[in-house]
C-alpha cells in the first residue's frame, strides 16, 4: 500500500536522508515555512506509513580496525527470494541484504569481518541455505546521497504551494504554506471573506497548525506556518493562493 507523498513530506525525507543526525524539525521547518510541530508531526506519520523505516549510522568498517566489508552477489529461487534474505540477514556478520527482481543475482548481501577468514565463513553459511553465489567482491568505497527528485527544485527558496491532486473532473486540490506577510494572517476565515482577500468559491479543507489538524470555520484565524489544504473551485490558482502567501510560484 502506497502513501501520498506532498512537498513537505519529500523535503522532509529529503533533509533527514542528507544528514538525519544533525537536522532538527525547527532547521527542516525554516526552509519550509512551516512550524516545528508540523514537521514533527509529518515525522511521525511517515514512521507510521512505513515510508521512514528508521535511521542508522554510516560506518567505514576499514577505519574502524581494518574489518574488511564484502559483497555477495547471489541467485535464489524467485519463491524463496524474501524467505531466504530474511535467513540471510540472520547470519552473523551480514550488514545488509537486498532483494532485487531479476532472474539472476537477484539477492545482494553486505557483511562485514575481520579477516578474509570470517568472510570465508559468512560465504560458507549463505551456501548452506541454498543461496547460490555468483560473484563476490570487497567493497571499497560506498557514496550516499539523498534522493534528489525530493529535493528543492530552487535552493535559493523554498516552494510554498504544491499541487496535490487532481480529482477525475479536473478540481485541482492544493497545499500552501502560511508565510508571515501573507494578507490573510491574523485575520478570522469570515473576516478574510467580507474584506475580499478570500473568494467564496474557494473551499477550505483543512489547517495544519503546530502537528495537529484544525477544521476550518468562519471564526477560524489564519496564522502563519499554517499548511492549509484547498480547492480553488473556479478561482484562479494564483488568486487563490496570493491570500496565504507574499510570492506565488508560476
Amino acid at each position: 500500500m502506497t502513501y501520498r507523498l506532498d512537498e513537505i513530506d519529500r523535503r522532509i525525507i529529503h533533509a533527514l536522508m542528507e544528514d538525519a543526525r544533525n537536522t532538527s524539525a525547527p532547521m527542516i521547518a525554516e526552509g519550509l515555512n512551516v512550524s516545528a510541530g508540523t514537521v514533527r508531526n509529518r515525522i511521525e506519520q511517515l514512521e507510521e506509513a512505513g515510508v521512514i523505516q528508521g535511521y542508522t549510522a554510516t560506518i567505514d568498517f576499514e577505519r574502524a580496525g581494518g574489518r574488511l566489508t564484502s559483497l555477495y552477489m547471489c541467485t535464489v529461487p524467485a519463491a524463496e527470494r524474501e524467505r531466504l534474505a530474511l535467513a540471510a540477514q540472520s547470519i552473523p556478520g551480514v550488514i545488509n541484504v537486498r532483494v532485487l527482481m531479476a532472474g539472476r543475482r537477484d539477492l545482494q548481501v553486505v557483511a562485514v569481518g575481520n579477516d578474509t577468514r570470517d568472510l570465508r565463513e559468512i560465504a560458507r553459511a549463505l551456501s548452506e541455505l541454498d543461496i547460490r553465489i555468483e560473484d563476490e567482491e570487497l567493497v571499497q568505497t560506498e557514496i550516499r546521497s539523498p534522493y534528489a527528485s525530493f529535493g528543492p527544485e530552487d535552493v535559493s527558496g523554498s516552494t510554498t504551494a504544491t499541487g496535490l491532486v487532481t480529482l477525475g473532473d479536473g478540481t485541482e486540490v492544493f497545499e500552501v504554506a502560511v508565510t508571515e506577510g501573507a494578507p490573510i494572517v491574523g485575520l478570522s476565515l469570515e473576516t478574510a471573506r467580507e474584506e475580499d482577500l478570500l473568494p467564496e468559491q474557494v473551499i477550505l479543507i483543512s489547517i495544519e497548525r503546530d502537528g495537529a489538524i484544525v477544521q476550518p470555520e468562519d471564526g477560524t484565524v489564519i496564522e502563519a506556518d499554517d499548511v492549509v489544504t484547498l480547492i480553488p473551485q473556479g478561482v484562479p490558482k494564483d488568486e487563490a493562493l496570493s491570500t496565504f502567501s507574499d510570492s506565488v510560484p508560476s
